[in-house]
């Protein structure tokens, strides 16, 4: 069953990690410094079983301003928040930055918890009350409980508990599909054990024995052990805080913040597309590539933030960006982020991932913005098959695989092949690999063949005498540069339309004939003549165009390798032409001379032509070429069928 994850916030000193410690028998104070301190520095976990029957899991995190790069770590899985502060101070600067990163990541419930009670009169308390109300109105906690307590006597522990319990219980517990996600939060190595990484399960599932994947950097390793809560278990489902033993990977291959996942089931990017909420809080303006850190999960990358409508966001403004990112990371679309200012750093806003690997954007024409704001809108508002498109679209030629596709839309499995099945039905998108599953828009397959066709109508236009075209020559054509697949998927689509013709290596237009002038039908029978009357003594290249010197030699070659292409001509060596009718009446006698003698070699061959080595040699070799005989020593048979 999906666990539920309750996080606190708040600021330093307020009695976060006694309240856990109070409702939960555990400490979540682990390390030393944070003992002796007093404060907590890193997150820590714990958990309360809850009479609903559901086992509520809960993260600490630290309220000091040095760490709250960890407090947005911890913040990253929560479904409910329990907002603490201290009755004895009220609201401070970090209730405000943990309640504001509460909201940019998306929070949407949660309860109120005023603590030390038992430190301050009633009088103080009920004026706490009143700030805290004011403070949280208007917000996802503006109707929240408000509940005092006290770690230290226990008063108001039992409300606590009543309050999470109805809320639990209240709750539609969802499985969270897909391949399963964990952001890494801790990495440590355990005597006997190995490499062990914790995070919170953010969707799917994972078994011992399965592989998963460490995002960005693409090493896998093994799971050796899962727990849950200290438990050992088999299968562990999204929501769970998780801790997993690892086999094939040392401890300093991963980085906290490092996603695992299923292996091939996410993108890294160091672009991203998203919506900006500026908080109102700021006291100036965001301009246009301001450098600032992103936070997302677990990680914290530095980056700049380009507008794609301005060139500055006032305070409270919201805005389309795309975050340029100085390492990549990999996310889903609809994962929530926080920006903080580079120096001196506070969080400045935040919002969602819209296109988790999008192309670099351009800014300056006002045609630019428009396709940016058609770009951004389809992400936030599209439907899937708009989305499909658009990535298919972005990616022009190289495509995407379903799998990589699978990772741009976060959606998998029997979902995706649903939504692909109107698309692909309709020809809004194409296979151009099967064995690949590689997909193309079709307006990118139609540029393509548009292109081929007006390569090839260029070619008849300056090739008029010439048949057709080799296919890797119209290849090496294309700009940008064609693979293979690609190449003859375009082909098909013109062969299946009728507009192309293929010949082996060569291809034409449909409707292109090879049509002679006048001079040049009398110039085809000049030559034709001229090879057959020369019998197997055929002039060379030269002689030809010297015989035919009335005519530009150029327009000679065309003549004579239309000739070739009907195959009236044989081309047997690059100066020796022969007329076909003779090749094929010298093979019928060569033939008929070996089935009664069982052999021939150069000698007997030129006792049987009357030709002299200039010719012999390269007709015996060209009939081995075309293996009628075969070369055995300095003799040849006939090669068989």
């Amino acid at each position: 069953m999906r666990e539920i994850i309750l996080g606190t916030a708040g600021h330093v000193d307020h009695g976060k990690t006694s309240l856990i410690r109070a409702l939960t028998g555990i400490e979540t104070d682990r390390l030393k410094e944070e003992k002796s301190r007093g404060i907590t520095i890193e997150l820590g976990f714990a958990y309360l079983d809850l009479p609903c029957g559901h086992r509520l899991g809960i993260v600490d995190v630290p309220g000091h301003e040095k760490f709250v790069r960890n407090m947005v770590a911890g913040a990253a899985g929560m479904d409910l928040v329990a907002f603490i502060v201290a009755a004895d101070e009220g609201i401070m600067p970090q209730t405000r930055e943990h309640f504001e990163i509460c909201q940019l990541l998306g929070v949407r419930d949660g309860l109120i918890i005023i603590t030390k009670k038992d430190m301050v009169d009633d009088e103080w308390l009920e004026m706490v009350r009143e700030e805290v109300s004011d403070f949280f109105r208007d917000s996802f906690l503006s109707e929240a409980p408000i509940i005092a307590v006290s770690s230290v006597t226990g008063e108001g522990l039992d409300t606590v508990k009543e309050v999470l319990d109805k809320k639990i219980a209240a709750m539609s517990f969802h499985e969270e599909f897909g391949p399963f996600r964990l952001a890494v939060d801790r990495v440590f190595s355990m005597k006997g054990f190995g490499t062990v990484i914790t995070g919170t399960s953010l969707s799917g599932r994972v078994a011992v024995g399965d592989d998963l994947m460490f995002y960005p950097g693409g090493l896998t390793a093994k799971i050796r052990g899962l727990q849950v809560h200290g438990q050992n278990i088999e299968i562990v489902e999204a929501g769970h805080r998780t801790a997993i033993n690892l086999q094939g990977i040392e401890k300093h291959e991963i980085n906290r913040g490092d996603m695992a996942a299923t292996p091939g089931s996410l993108v890294s990017s160091t672009l991203l597309d998203t919506d900006l909420h500026y908080l109102k809080s700021n006291s100036k303006e965001l301009k246009n590539r301001a450098q600032v850190r992103i936070h997302v999960g677990t990680r914290e990358v530095i980056g700049r933030i380009v507008l794609m409508e301005s060139d500055v966001v006032q305070p409270g403004e919201e805005a389309f960006v795309q975050i340029i990112l100085q390492e990549p990371v990999a996310v889903r679309p609809g994962d929530r982020y926080v920006v903080r200012s580079y120096s001196p750093i506070t969080t400045i806003g935040g919002g969602s991932i819209l296109n988790n690997a999008p192309r670099k954007r351009k800014r300056t024409s006002q045609r630019d913005r428009e396709l940016n704001r058609q770009a951004f809108s389809i992400c936030q508002n599209g439907s899937y098959e708009d989305k499909m498109l658009l990535f298919l679209e972005e990616s022009r030629q190289e495509g995407l695989t379903t799998d990589q596709l699978a990772g741009r839309l976060g959606l998998f499995g029997k979902r995706l092949k649903k939504e692909l099945q109107a698309p692909l039905s309709s020809g809004k998108i194409m296979v151009v690999d099967s064995e690949r599953q590689r997909l193309l828009a079709a307006p990118t397959v139609n540029r393509l063949t548009t292109t081929i066709t007006s390569l090839l109508e260029e070619y008849h236009a300056e090739h008029p005498l010439k048949s057709g075209l080799a296919k890797e020559e119209l290849r090496s054509q294309l700009k940008p540069a064609v693979d293979q697949k690609l190449f003859q998927f375009a082909l098909s689509q013109l062969v299946k339309k009728k507009t192309i013709v293929q010949d082996q290596a060569e291809v034409r237009l449909a409707h292109f004939k090879v049509t002679l002038q006048v001079d040049e039908q009398a110039m085809r029978e000049k030559i034709i003549s001229l090879f057959r009357d020369a019998g197997l003594v055929p002039p060379n290249i030269k002689d030809v165009f010297n015989t035919m010197s009335e005519y530009p030699e150029a327009q000679v070659q065309q003549v004579i390798d239309l000739l070739l292409q009907e195959g009236m001509l044989v081309k047997v060596t690059e100066s020796l032409y022969f007329h076909a009718e003779q090749l094929e009446r010298l093979a019928r006698q060569l033939t008929g001379y070996i089935k009664k003698e069982g052999e021939i070699d150069a000698p007997r061959f030129k006792d049987l032509t009357g030709l002299t080595r200039k010719f012999s040699i390269p007709l015996l070799e060209y009939f081995d070429k075309k293996k009628l005989t075969i070369r055995i020593g300095d003799k040849r048979v006939l090669r068989k069928s």
